[in-house]
């Protein structure tokens, strides 16, 4: 008996590795993985906790108020002695020095209270709204360009005796003039290789320039600015000029680093743009700071774990690594939660060290710009952090239905969209082409090939002038809007949207159809809460028929179709022990041919599941019609019969 026991044990261990057993696997093993990602889940969310409090540490409504208020002493236009002081209403060089001797220094000199009674300043030191304290001396600046920088027409060298070009850098003029007694006459290099440049509306400036900075008393500095003035400082060559100063609210622990630029292009005129940085460069100073220290510590631990974790993983997939998508992601978020930090210890180390030297002497300009710079690029560096932080919450939440269902939607279309987009774009900049040649040099909103293509996304959502175009042409400019609108919002807005429609509606009949057979994060709660109420005796424990259904379902056809029944269990009772097995349990031979024709690949079944779908359809509108038939024969039948009669 054990010999033969011992020869059937393969074939039923064999006969076990059917789609039964295949189907209990698939629900343990998705049980575990679902338990797995919930675990990854919690330890995300913490860390995800830990660098929201870093970045709403980093910021405060305080900033945008500050900000505010400096727009408001400097921008903001207001009318004084018959014309607009404001900075924003400048239009020309003598709208710029009319800026500078009264607004300016209106702003960067508060001596007196409101009911004129002179301030006793300390340390001869201003304080803008009485509240925020200039830091040092304000600075001027300006780059001119060299004079025969371009090129003149044949026919003009007689009426033509001076060209300036726009700002180029080869084109900028290092010559000393004027009364070259200053350093506002004379030619200055950056103080570093690592000062940034200005990118502005109409050139790319370098970080040198004639410079010069206003003495601490208001008087000197309207006596300073009135000489520049006299003796033609900006000439024509002129191409920028930057004001630069800063200031620094002990109320609230913020810097507040103002920079005003006037350009003025070689067409004439002047542009003027503005950048006001409200940061916080002290970062510890209370105890909320050191709580955000230790959240930093914290940050920097979990990146470590990150790293180690992708590393194991890369090791181990090697290419297959980088074939999936939230893996790429994931190797972006440490990339940039790398330079963050690393932008965080050179802006804290730099800080430390210039600092103390800024302060040092109240009659220079602290150039806290260059601070700023960094601050403004590690804020830039935790907003996209965070951004790519909460996409990889996607990657913890695909076990849900519908999370499944829409992931399956864009990838299934993916190729339909890109074929799609290739044919939408063709006609886009093929129409930004078209209203950049037709409009640019009238219409502000097509005066670059950049703002046309804006343009047009913002003519998609609604928002567009029209009568600035038809003004620019009256012919094409109603027909580029029509037509714009008819074959972009109509018919290709249209396309896409019936794209994604359709394949959403496909993959939502397939999930019906379907029935799911990984493990449920409700049935992974549901049995956590039965076996939270029976430790707590509050319910009674239940018997686990789980072992039943998967005994149950390892069975295959042909074992139903041996199990016995009525008078045939009754006989087999009677049998000896010997021969139940022998009965029972086929050959090896026979059980693995059994296994091979009844294992069906998840393809082969879904679509199996499909065609079955299907004739059930068919075969439900098949009954629908019979019925109508039955209902119409016995109409007649009825009437014949009356007739009949």
């Amino acid at each position: 008996m054990e010999p033969a026991a011992a020869q059937q044990q393969p074939g039923a261990d064999r006969r076990l590795s059917g789609p039964g057993a295949v189907k209990a696997r698939v629900s343990l093993s998705g049980e575990l993985e679902l338990r797995t990602t919930l675990r990854e889940l919690v330890v995300y969310v913490v860390f995800l906790t830990d660098l929201c409090l870093l970045t709403f540490g980093m910021v405060s409504t305080d900033m945008y108020y500050l900000n505010k208020v400096m727009s408001h002493v400097f921008l903001e236009p207001s009318l004084s002695n018959g014309h607009m002081s404001g900075f924003e209403s400048i239009r020309s060089r003598a709208d710029f020095w009319r800026f500078a001797e009264g607004r300016l220094l209106d702003g960067l000199y508060w001596d007196k209270w409101y009911s004129n009674r002179t301030l006793t300043l300390q340390n001869s030191n201003s304080h803008i709204y009485y509240e925020n304290l200039l830091l040092g001396v304000a600075q001027i600046r300006q780059l001119k360009v060299r004079n025969n920088t371009c090129s003149i027409y044949l026919y003009f060298h007689n009426l033509l005796e001076d060209c300036y070009s726009k700002y180029r850098y080869q084109a900028e003029d290092r010559s000393d003039f004027g009364p070259r007694n200053g350093s506002e006459w004379k030619y200055t290099s950056a103080a570093s290789s690592l000062s940034p440049w200005y990118w502005g509306c109409r050139g790319f400036y370098s970080s040198g320039g004639y410079i010069f900075t206003l003495p601490k008393s208001k008087q000197e500095s309207i006596e300073k600015l009135m000489f520049l003035r006299q003796n033609n400082w900006i000439t024509r060559g002129t191409r920028v000029v930057f004001i630069d100063f800063s200031t620094y609210n002990a109320n609230i622990n913020l810097f507040c680093i103002v920079r005003l630029v006037v350009e003025f292009p070689a067409t004439g005129g002047a542009y003027t743009s503005s950048h006001i940085y409200s940061v916080k460069l002290l970062r510890y100073v209370t105890y909320y700071d050191y709580f955000l220290a230790s959240c930093e510590v914290a940050f920097c631990l979990f990146i470590i774990t990150f790293i180690i974790q992708e590393a194991i993983k890369m090791v181990k997939l090697k290419k297959e690594y980088f074939r999936s998508a939230w893996n790429c992601l994931d190797l972006v978020l440490l990339v940039v939660s790398i330079l963050a930090i690393a932008f965080n210890i050179y802006r804290t180390i730099k800080v430390s060290m210039l600092m103390k030297k800024l302060l040092s002497d109240a009659k220079e300009y602290p150039d806290f710009y260059f601070l700023a710079y960094w601050q403004v690029l590690y804020n830039n560096m935790i907003a996209i952090n965070v951004f790519f932080a909460w996409i990889k919450i996607f990657k913890y939440i695909s076990f849900n239905r519908t999370m499944t269902q829409l992931s399956s939607t864009l990838s299934r279309c993916a190729k339909d969209i890109i074929g799609f987009a290739v044919m939408f774009f063709i006609i886009f900049f093929a129409y930004a082409q078209f209203g950049y040649l037709v409009f640019g040099s009238q219409v502000k909103e097509f005066s670059t090939f950049p703002n046309c293509i804006f343009t047009q996304f913002r003519i998609v959502l609604g928002d567009f002038n029209f009568e600035t175009t038809e003004a620019a042409n009256r012919i094409l400019g109603p027909i580029y809007f029509i037509t714009f609108v008819f074959f972009v919002f109509f018919v290709l807005l249209n396309m896409f949207l019936a794209i994604i429609n359709e394949t959403y509606s496909e993959v939502k009949a397939d999930f019906e159809v379907i029935p799911s057979q990984e493990f449920q994060l409700k049935d992974l709660f549901r049995e956590s809460y039965n076996k939270a109420l029976v430790k707590l005796r509050l319910k009674k424990p239940e018997m686990d028929m789980r072992p039943v259904a998967k005994s149950l379902e390892r069975m295959t056809s042909k074992d139903i179709s041996q199990l016995p029944d009525g008078d045939s269990a009754k006989k087999e009772v009677s049998k000896p022990q010997e021969e139940k097995p022998r009965e029972r349990y086929p050959p090896a031979a026979d059980t693995d041919a059994v296994t091979a024709q009844s294992y069906v690949s998840m393809e082969e079944f879904q679509k199996l599941f499909r065609y079955t779908a299907k004739l059930g359809k068919e075969l439900n509108n098949i009954n629908v019609k019979i019925r109508r038939l039955t209902k119409i024969v016995q109409k007649l039948q009825d009437t014949s019969g009356k007739t009949g009669q």
